[in-house]
């Protein structure tokens, strides 16, 4: 089967958030037939999203260049239909490509991805879930169930920008030789020192978040 992305989601107007000081949020994505992306640029002082029209409210702590678009796989979202038993339409994590057929957290970070005729995306890493998603979802012990089942989905960088379609196909276009899996990167960024330490050993993070999970491995074994 063809991998293919099967909702491009936005939020155009953003929404009221008790979850967090900033008060607004961008979470609530919903389908449109198609979206442009190109590399927003930093975190702070950039544009935000990666896709044009896409609403960034916490921009401390989402959008820029590494967490340029997001991408979560519709299996996934069938699979917590069935554990939450409720509907669960694509954009409901707060995603921006909805995928079908193509392994999102089993893509190793620096993957590259094609998407359509014009776009090439760049795995960076895992989505750490916060009190925005746990108060969009309403489920009691949200942020845990999350983290146990361990399937965050995958920020991505904009490498070449353009257009991006509903159904559109996507291609893995190349994989890296270190073997780190956005699985295992959420599973070292939540706490597991045992898949920190396979990360850091794959050295395949940027300076900051490399910093980071080895301070946090150095003070686990302290």
């Amino acid at each position: 089967m063809t991998a293919r992305v099967v909702s491009v989601n936005l939020a155009s107007t953003p929404e009221p958030n008790p979850a967090k000081d900033v008060g607004v949020t961008g979470i609530g994505k919903r389908p449109v037939d198609s979206a442009v992306l190109r590399a927003p640029g930093p975190k702070r002082g950039g544009l935000g999203s990666g896709l044009v029209g896409d609403v960034i409210s916490d921009v401390a702590h989402h959008g820029g260049d590494r967490q340029a678009a997001y991408a979560y796989a519709r299996e996934e979202l069938d699979a917590w239909e069935a554990r939450l038993q409720r509907t669960l339409p694509s954009g409901q994590f707060g995603e921006n490509l909805t995928t079908r057929g193509l392994d999102v957290d089993g893509a190793l970070i620096g993957e590259r991805w094609a998407v359509g005729d014009e776009v090439v995306l760049q795995v960076c890493g895992p989505r750490v879930p916060c009190a925005t998603f746990a108060h969009r979802m309403g489920v009691k012990g949200w942020l845990k169930q999350f983290t146990q089942v361990g399937a965050s989905g995958a920020y991505l960088s904009i490498e070449t920008g353009g257009r991006v379609h509903r159904g559109d196909p996507v291609e893995v276009r190349s994989k890296p030789d270190h073997g780190v899996s956005v699985a295992l990167t959420f599973r070292a960024f939540m706490g597991d020192i045992d898949a920190a330490r396979e990360v850091l050993a794959g050295r395949c993070l940027p300076d900051d978040e490399d910093e980071w999970l080895r301070e946090r491995v150095l003070h686990r074994a302290e």
